[in-house]
């Protein structure tokens, strides 16, 4: 329902309607971002779940790159402010394409075995699999041994270390990838645009420059993906969040380079695509993939909302006071203090490390191995 409701987006008349359809896009995704990857992960066999986790979701750097082009698109054929209409109306075929898809998707075995709805976990596992499945019914006494976990229990201390794990390191990774997405723009628009006072121009300008850092997000994906399951989580999200650190460091030589110099640019430029690149190598594409295999069965989804939700506050934060941040505190500051919240990040992952590798998501619930996908 979140793309229909994108769709609707380009139907608003006025200020008011467009924030009420976009609220409505910010919960629909909200609830759809968490669980999308908790339903690949309890489907996929635990030596390949990460390569495939990180396959999924490397389309959002596919889609980041599609959203570039389809706003130049519109803007050289339709060259005026009411152009963000076609760009959010373009996404009503993909959208009922996804809804249709969706639907026919099995309920996880996991979530329905944990829910001692056994006949039904079967049915849906035989359905995943394409091949009969029947899973035994546990006794009495196995099922009294089992916890019954709630919500609070991410805070419990048997699991308040994986609850830190997925959610701090994430918040500290949003706060940093949109920060730079919001205020790259226009710091490329300002460079090559300046004195130009056409306001398309300049978005044009912007759009164009952040697609071609923006193809390193590709990149990084594709070397995370065969290297995830072999390598690891932690030590690929450590080693991410240092080189994003360093990306950020050299970004911000740029602003004490006098304008007009011939490095000004390259350092802007090779900066912010080391930065795109370690962060899909490394926290972006980690912190997605730990926050599905760290939590047992009963909180997974209440985990990895709460991590993905966790995350969201540092997403919000910097869009509100990144602007602000700039203009009061400069841009080479504003870059150091990222740089910091980036080994700050490397460092947390580092204290509270829970390998997911080559484990089943039982074994990661500390509990007994009952179905896992071959």
């Amino acid at each position: 329902m979140g793309f229909s409701r994108v769709s609707l987006t380009a139907l608003a008349w006025n200020v008011s309607s467009l924030i009420f359809f976009l609220f409505c896009v910010g919960v629909s995704l909200g609830a759809d971002y968490p669980t999308s990857h908790i339903i690949i992960s309890e489907a996929i066999p635990s030596s390949f779940r990460g390569r495939m986790v990180l396959a999924a979701f490397s389309f959002q750097a596919v889609g980041s790159i599609g959203g570039v082009l389809v706003g130049i698109l519109m803007l050289k054929i339709y060259p005026e402010m009411a152009a963000w209409h076609l760009m959010y109306a373009v996404l009503f075929i993909p959208g009922i394409i996804v809804t249709v898809m969706r639907s026919n998707l099995p309920e996880s075995p996991h979530w329905l075995q944990a829910r001692n709805n056994l006949e039904e976990a079967s049915r849906s596992a035989s359905q995943l699999l394409c091949r009969p499945i029947k899973l035994l019914h546990q006794t009495l006494e196995e099922r009294l041994q089992e916890p019954r976990l709630k919500f609070k229990d991410l805070f419990s201390r048997r699991y308040i270390r994986v609850t830190i794990l997925a959610s701090v390191p994430w918040f500290l990774q949003d706060l940093s990838t949109y920060g730079i997405g919001i205020f790259t723009p226009s710091i490329l628009g300002t460079l090559f645009t300046k004195g130009q006072p056409d306001f398309i121009l300049r978005d044009l300008t912007a759009a164009e420059g952040s697609g071609m850092i923006d193809l390193l997000l590709i990149v990084g994906f594709l070397a995370s993906i065969p290297l995830v399951d072999r390598i690891g989580r932690i030590p690929l999200q450590i080693v991410g969040f240092i080189g994003c650190a360093i990306g950020l460091a050299i970004a911000s030589l740029s602003s004490v380079i006098p304008d007009g110099h011939e490095l000004r640019v390259p350092l802007i430029f090779a900066g912010f695509m080391l930065f795109n690149f370690m962060t899909n190598l490394g926290p972006n594409a980690m912190t997605y993939v730990l926050a599905g295999e760290v939590f047992p069965t009963q909180i997974r989804g209440a985990g990895a909302g709460f991590a993905a939700s966790f995350a969201k506050i540092g997403a919000v934060s910097s869009a509100f006071f990144f602007p602000i941040l700039r203009k009061e505190i400069g841009t080479e500051a504003l870059l150091q203090c990222l740089v910091l919240t980036a080994l700050l990040g490397a460092l947390i992952t580092y204290v509270f490390r829970v390998e997911p590798k080559g484990k089943s998501l039982e074994q990661m619930g500390y509990g007994q191995p009952t179905f896992n996908p071959r």
